[in-house]
């Protein structure tokens, strides 16, 4: 038996090394009949004998598992999306604000901006554990049994590798990959697949693993996060990364100024179109861990990174009809109805005018050709007007003055660069829209009730505003299109589980305009129950930080609504979280209140994340950088010395890890 057992481990390791070589190496040393001779013998010896079963064998590749509903899972950390820049200017800008907030001399990793699904893989002991899509960046879907048929993610690790990790990177298609399945759907008559990178992520959400395992998937991976890596730069860490058995791209370069990374940036504008990948720019990154760790996190994206945009594409195309959209808040936003054109590897019919403005300012007509780009925003734009095929009888857009959905007469404030319909409980887009929010999933999360059934129950009568929600029976939602029985069920019992979202979420998904998720986090944690912010005046609200006049007035006029209020007491009766539980309030306490922290150093006890959160559970207020405003630094181990000669020379005291937790009393 011991013989057998040795026979199959020996076998795993031969065709894990054979995999590495073809995939991730492209140096294949054993032809294709020899490897499958091989894994057939594999394949045959773990189905005589299941109690040597793996299941990270180079056997469960092929797939084969079905996932009808994709588990949501919560990222240990984070995943960020990136600040973009488009020119020498922001980068400038940039590494300005860097240099200002740490000490000493600055080096940049650059890479390639791969354009596919960002994945996140967690490896236990060397063993691919989970992978999860992106999604919201807070929370996922677990896509593991997909994602193990992807023949470039190792499902064992060599090496020196941590206990446990995660790595951030790219499922991509290659463009050799994409045309050969596109060629076998034209010969079977079936319309060809748009782009590689939508194709990619769609594969990830396929139910059955044995097809995702026929496509030709690749994954490029470029981050390593999680605590003692024991790596000191990005640099580094690609290096170590691609010693552990992972694709790491090759094209990674060290850069000491913006002007190395301008040149950088150059070089693959052009080259790019030689690779064998779709990218769309490159992703500059501050190369030390620690001056990464110093810069933190802005509430969307690393200060420490920073996404340079190649040149958008542009097409020109003709624009039939200047139609206007209602939003949630009563926002008007004109399209443009455009002749179908291809951009960026997506067929373009519609783009975005922003506001009455923007047609002023570029003379934006109906039967115009218009150039349209497709940069850093997903809705393409219109960034010009052709003139000269202008037609003769021509005449200059009027805006409209009234709804286009409820015919009440449009306001614009002073300042504001949009039109706004006012008439917010009887406009039906604006009903929809404040519902569909509600139910979001960075808001609510409602499992089972998706946008397109949010207009359904409003059209039919069944809802009004989202309290009526949890009023909802299964009875009243069957007749629904395309509502059976276990959808109905699923629907009600997803509106009951959404009374267990946190008041913060609750806050959010309420859809106070200006409110959105880090603001919503500020004034729960601030006022801690729906109550408090109530009777909080716009004075009170202006002391609270980070929020300013336009929020505070957008709080008291929300709350100042008769209507608004009686939602929300429904929702208080349904048992929705309008206040924050014991358990969230246990360890918060106001010995910081009033006190701008910096954190600097590298720290023994805790982690600077931990730091951070002791900071803000004891009303602390977490600032990036020392100015006259900061009252303490919490001085770690390596902290910078100009940050300490600025502290001192302001006089802010300085107070080490140990002393500082005696503090708070931990």
């Amino acid at each position: 038996m011991d013989s057998i057992k040795q026979t199959i481990t020996n076998l795993r390791n031969e065709l894990r090394a054979h995999n590495y070589n073809y995939y991730v190496l492209d140096t294949p040393t054993i032809s294709d009949y020899d490897f499958d001779t091989k894994l057939k013998t594999l394949q045959e010896l773990e189905e005589k004998h299941p109690e040597f079963f793996d299941a990270n064998s180079p056997t469960q590749r092929v797939g084969g598992e079905i996932t009808k509903n994709f588990e949501t899972v919560k990222h240990n950390f984070r995943m960020y999306s990136l600040d973009n820049s488009y020119s020498k200017d922001d980068l400038l800008d940039w590494e300005k604000r860097i240099k200002k907030m740490v000490d000493g001399p600055v080096e940049y990793t650059c890479e390639l901006k791969y354009d596919g699904a960002s994945i996140s893989l967690t490896y236990e002991n060397g063993n691919l554990k989970r992978a999860v899509t992106r999604g919201d960046g807070f929370q996922g879907d677990n896509v593991t049994a997909n994602v193990k048929t992807i023949k470039s993610v190792p499902l064992k690790l060599k090496g020196d590798y941590p206990e446990v990790f995660e790595i951030r990177g790219e499922i991509v298609l290659p463009f050799e990959g994409f045309n050969k399945m596109n060629e076998v759907r034209i010969a079977n008559g079936e319309e060809p697949y748009r782009n590689p990178r939508n194709t990619a992520s769609g594969s990830l959400k396929l139910q059955d693993s044995s097809e995702v395992a026929k496509r030709p998937l690749e994954c490029l991976l470029y981050n390593l996060t999680g605590t003692n890596l024991g790596v000191t730069t990005q640099f580094e860490s690609l290096e170590k990364a691609r010693s552990w058995g992972f694709k790491v791209p090759e094209v990674a370069v060290l850069a000491k100024s913006v002007d190395d990374v301008l040149e950088f940036v150059n070089y693959w504008d052009t080259k790019r179109h030689e690779l064998p990948y779709e990218t769309d720019g490159i992703v500059i990154k501050v190369n030390n861990l620690q001056q990464q760790e110093e810069l933190g996190y802005t509430a969307k994206a690393p200060r420490w990174a920073m996404a340079y945009k190649f040149k958008a594409e542009q097409v020109s195309t003709l624009l039939n009809e200047i139609t206007y959209q209602v939003g949630r808040t009563g926002a008007i936003t004109p399209v443009a109805n455009l002749e179908p054109v291809e951009l960026a590897g997506t067929t373009v019919k519609r783009a975005s005018i922003h506001n009455a403005d923007q047609i002023a300012k570029l003379d934006i007509r109906e039967r115009d050709v218009v150039f349209v780009e497709k940069g850093g925003e997903i809705i393409p734009k219109i960034i010009g007007v052709d003139v000269s095929q202008r037609p003769l009888d021509s005449e200059p857009t009027k805006y409209i003055s009234e709804c286009p959905e409820c015919n009440t007469v449009l306001v614009r404030t002073e300042g504001d660069a949009k039109h706004y319909c006012p008439n917010y409980n009887g406009c039906n887009p604006q009903i929809i829209g404040r519902i569909q929010h509600y139910i979001s999933r960075k808001a609510m999360d409602i499992e089972g009730l998706g946008g397109e059934t949010v207009a359904l129950l409003v059209n039919e009568g069944l809802i009004s505003n989202y309290s009526d929600l949890y009023e909802l029976t299964k009875s009243q939602v069957i007749p629904l299109e395309r509502m059976a029985e276990k959808s109905a069920v699923n629907l009600v019992n997803g509106i009951k589980a959404s009374t267990a979202i946190p008041f913060e979420r609750v806050l959010y998904a309420i859809g106070i305009r200006y409110v959105g998720e880090t603001v919503a986090k500020k004034l729960a944690k601030h006022y801690k129950s729906i109550d408090n912010l109530i009777k909080a005046s716009q004075e009170d609200l202006e002391q609270v930080d980070e929020i300013g006049v336009k929020i505070a007035e957008s709080v008291t006029l929300f709350f100042s609504s008769e209507e608004n209020l009686v939602i929300i007491d429904r929702l208080k009766e349904y048992g929705v979280q309008l206040s924050i539980t014991d358990e969230e309030l246990e360890g918060q306490t106001d010995i910081l209140k009033g006190q701008s922290i910096v954190v600097s150093g590298v720290f023994e006890h805790v982690s600077r994340t931990e730091l951070k959160k002791l900071i803000e559970n004891n009303g602390g207020k977490v600032s990036s950088s020392i100015s006259s405003k900061t009252s303490l630094v919490v001085a770690g181990d390596k902290m910078g010395p100009s940050k300490k000669e600025k502290a001192e020379a302001l006089g802010i005291s300085l107070i080490n890890e140990s002393d500082f937790l005696l503090k708070l009393k931990l």
